[in-house]
């Protein structure tokens, strides 16, 4: 993790914004805190996962600091959600149903059957899968792993699973597999398509590469952070269709409630009926989610995901005493589970209903986020709070979703790059270090906004003035301090960490070999045409066919024009090379290394002209994990 010691205190504006939260929010209420540390059965101590190595991968004890009071670096309402999020260890959410927290971003819960245990979301990573499962049977036996269900699509919520069970268990019909139709078509292509510019941006937005302290990471607002070992995937083997649909695992008996464009594309949650209790998955959490997470996404909907909630307490209100989901803390109390999905709901149909009214008032995503509030109800409450989400960005995703990048003022619609605005800008302000010098006396007077805008033209235009790169690294300090948001503060400290001390990279890579291995044929052809160079492919004209011996498939991929399609038509012309495989080894081809030999190991037959090969991989251009962010 990268060092602290550059690190500043809190300027004094940033102190009077903190005490002045701390008067304006209900920190009395300590509800939150029973339900967090409610039906303790163990922690895991040391809290740290290692892999074979001993490279720590995960460690909740980094954030011991997280007590008594929030130091002015740090927001009091994230500090508090922080406090909520460490809290680490195996509960009991009823008899029979256990969850492990802080183990992770996410959570795994354990319900109990007949013969074993059937898992629920197994974390992000299989080290910390494993971790989760060892506590567990510490403390409720050796039970066998008999049944496996992914509520979504997103990896921290299935890349553990060869953590909890095997490949050849699930094979053999030992383990089943459970998600919503259209699980493994959206986690592969979320983690594949645009995967490398996701994980880059998601180190900043979880400050995996950040120290643990007051004046560096101290959460996510969802979990703490994510964990940084293997990413697998299991297909599943049972695909969740219709809300209603009842499945029993082991003797578990789960009730299904599709809701797909919620919080991930493909989505379930699950009722409990013979334990009175309800897994929300992500849809309803102690935080305000992403409608737009900042690593990038389809912007999701609003609107269908408080429908949704609304469909969930007419199914289950009156049948439901505990509501416990894949992050956070369960709620207990048919009354409160009841209030606490229904604030939910009308938090999600709030931004989206006032969003609308006010596009169609000619308001803009930024006007927009600048000046709608929420209501006092919503605004007070600690579960409806921005940890993860915020008021501000959400917002702007709902006006994205329906209008687009562009908000209708020509002046916006052909601006120049980063580099020439930043140019221009500091020529006009009269020098780089006329700018800096406005720069500091808006970051003297708490505008930090206006001093960030001034110093990234900067840095833009000359990203080796040392003036401009320390002073914007201040700047998104005392940005980040400020930050409610969980993310906000991590991209902020990641920013100012990199500007003084250079790039970290990318902690968390998700294109595992298991989700390449998941890709079916027409998404790793996919995969592989956005790796197309496009203005070096221009004049490159090529055929290839690819047969899968196993399938009974065959495919035609033509390179033409800069762009690599494919298609299963039968074609007038013979490929100039057929490649003739399995499904199971063509994921090789997403490796880039297209050699003959290369790809006879993989155990490809390759037929006819073999320089073909050559000149695809030669347009290949895949993506670049250490892309930057805060310089050009």
């Amino acid at each position: 993790m990268t060092s602290a010691s550059a690190s500043k205190p809190a300027q004094s504006f940033i102190a009077q914004q903190q005490a002045a939260l701390r008067e304006r929010l209900p920190f009395a209420d300590t509800q939150d805190f029973e339900d967090a540390s409610r039906g303790l059965v163990a922690r895991r101590e040391p809290s740290a996962v290692t892999s074979g190595d001993g490279k720590v991968l995960w460690d909740n004890d980094a954030y011991a600091f997280l007590e008594g009071e929030a130091p002015d670096t740090v927001n009091p309402s994230l500090w508090r959600q922080s406090q909520l999020v460490q809290i680490q260890g195996l509960f009991e959410v009823v008899p029979g149903i256990y969850q492990v927290r802080g183990l992770d971003l996410s959570n795994v819960t354990f319900v109990e059957g007949a013969e074993g245990v059937v898992v629920i979301d197994p974390l992000l990573t299989v080290e910390t899968a494993e971790a989760a499962l060892a506590l567990y049977r510490e403390h409720r036996g050796d039970r066998p792993v008999t049944g496996v269900v992914y509520t979504h699509s997103h990896v921290d919520h299935f890349g553990g699973v060869k953590g909890v069970t095997t490949q050849e268990d699930v094979d053999a019909g030992r383990v089943p597999v459970l998600a919503p139709e259209g699980f493994t078509e959206h986690a592969v292509a979320e983690n594949v398509y645009a995967g490398t510019a996701m994980a880059r941006r998601a180190a900043y937005m979880y400050g995996a590469a950040l120290a643990r302290g007051p004046q560096g990471q101290v959460g996510a607002g969802l979990g703490q952070t994510t964990s940084t070992g293997t990413v697998s995937l299991i297909a599943p083997t049972v695909d969740l269709t219709t809300t209603g649909q009842e499945e029993v695992v082991d003797g578990v008996r789960m009730v299904f409630q599709m809701a797909p464009g919620t919080e991930a594309p493909a989505e379930v949650l699950i009722h409990f009926p013979d334990h009175r209790a309800l897994c929300t998955a992500e849809d309803a959490t102690h935080t305000l989610h992403n409608l737009l997470t900042l690593r990038g996404a389809v912007v999701r909907d609003p609107h269908v995901w408080s429908g949704y909630l609304t469909e969930t307490i007419d199914l289950f209100g009156a049948s439901t005493d505990v509501a416990f989901a894949s992050h956070h803390w369960p709620t207990w109390g048919q009354e409160r589970v009841r209030d606490f999905l229904s604030l939910q709901r009308d938090l999600y149909g709030y931004l989206h209903d006032q969003t609308l009214r006010l596009i169609n008032k000619g308001w803009t995503g930024t006007e927009i986020a600048e000046h709608l509030p929420l209501p006092p109800v919503l605004e007070q409450a600690w579960a409806t709070r921005g940890y993860y989400g915020s008021v501000s960005h959400n917002l702007k995703a709902v006006y994205q979703r329906y209008m687009g990048w562009f908000d209708g003022n020509p002046a916006h619609l052909w601006q120049h790059t980063p580099v020439e605005a930043g140019r221009r800008y500091v020529e006009a302000l009269g020098g780089a270090d006329a700018v800096v010098g406005k720069a500091g006396e808006a970051f003297a007077a708490g505008d930090l906004r206006w001093a960030a805008e001034l110093l990234n033209h900067v840095v833009f235009a000359e990203p080796g003035h040392p003036g401009a790169r320390e002073l914007l690294a201040d700047t998104y300090e005392q940005l980040g301090y400020g930050a409610e948001n969980g993310p906000w503060r991590n991209f902020y400290l990641s920013g100012a960490t990199e500007l003084r001390d250079g790039s970290f990279g990318t902690p968390t890579v998700t294109a595992s070999a298991d989700i390449i291995a998941n890709l079916s044929p027409p998404l790793l052809f996919d995969a592989l045409a956005i790796q197309i160079n496009g203005p070096e492919a221009w004049d490159e004209r090529l055929a290839l066919d690819v047969v899968l011996t196993d399938t009974g498939e065959r495919y035609r991929l033509t390179l033409a024009n800069g762009v690599l399609t494919h298609t299963t038509a039968p074609q007038p012309e013979p490929a100039g090379t057929t490649l003739t495989t399995t499904a199971e080894a063509l994921p090789v081809l997403a490796l880039g290394d297209l050699t003959a030999e290369r790809l006879a190991d993989a155990g490809m037959q390759v037929d006819g002209d073999a320089t073909l090969l050559d000149r695809l991989a030669a347009v290949l251009d895949p993506g670049d994990r250490d892309f930057p962010i805060v310089t050009p």
